[in-house]
């Protein structure tokens, strides 16, 4: 398998925005606030660096353990970023999807993802899908009840059930599998992300919070990634 010189689709954990405000005495949401500003300019270099799709992790199923006052702050924030944000991305050419368990978000929050969504269904410059209220095992298990009624509805054969199956059920159905996952913050783990699209991608573990993660950094590991022999299983590349 030949080198790939740069990923079509990047997937990326935005970790340390709380730990980047509680650093300089400020609350935890002045560090989301600032993460969240920061995904702008990471969107804007990915047609530069051939980077089609960028999905980025920006609520999990399991962050509804934090605090109250975290959470509804952290609610009003993805309001706010669609409101703001919605026009420049149509302007820009961005495509956002979302993706997820919509269910328990609030309703005014859910229209705000359809409008996005629908507003911003013809660009093709970048394609961005936010993952929001997100985790790969409940991801998997919702695909798999989806596929089941299919089974007991008589629309799919069993026998017929293969690997490629299920992908089609997953919220990413129309994504290629992401190429590299970034974590930023120096934690080195997956954290219940994209767990079946990600098992052949490579990944990168940095020690920057979100919030300082830069362009440059962005580029950097981006050149790393030209240099990596990706062989999904095959042997090393002559």
């Amino acid at each position: 398998m030949a080198n790939q010189t740069s990923p079509r689709h990047v997937a990326i954990i935005m970790d340390g925005n709380g730990r980047w405000a509680e650093m300089r005495g400020r609350p935890r949401l002045l560090g989301h606030r600032a993460g969240a500003k920061r995904v702008r300019e990471i969107v804007e270099a990915c047609p530069d660096l051939g980077v089609e799709y960028l999905t980025i992790f920006a609520f999990s199923t399991e962050n509804w353990k934090r605090t109250q006052e975290e959470v509804s702050g952290l609610m009003r924030l993805f309001r706010t970023y669609i409101r703001k944000e919605a026009q420049d991305l149509l302007r820009r050419g961005v495509r956002v999807r979302f993706i997820g368990d919509r269910l328990r978000l609030d309703a005014q929050l859910r229209r705000l993802m359809d409008e996005l969504e629908a507003l911003t269904a013809h660009n093709t410059r970048v394609n961005l899908t936010i993952a929001l209220n997100y985790g790969g095992r409940d991801e998997v298990a919702r695909a798999t009840k989806r596929l089941a009624r299919d089974v007991a509805d008589g629309k799919l054969d069993p026998e017929g059930i293969s690997d490629e199956t299920l992908p089609r059920y997953l919220d990413t159905c129309v994504l290629p599998d992401p190429d590299l996952v970034i974590r930023t913050s120096g934690e080195a783990r997956i954290s219940n992300f994209l767990l079946w699209q990600s098992a052949y991608a490579e990944y990168e573990f940095v020690d920057t919070l979100w919030p300082d993660f830069t362009e440059a950094c962005f580029r950097e590991i981006m050149g790393r990634f030209g240099a990596r022999d990706r062989r999904f299983g095959g042997i090393k590349s002559a």
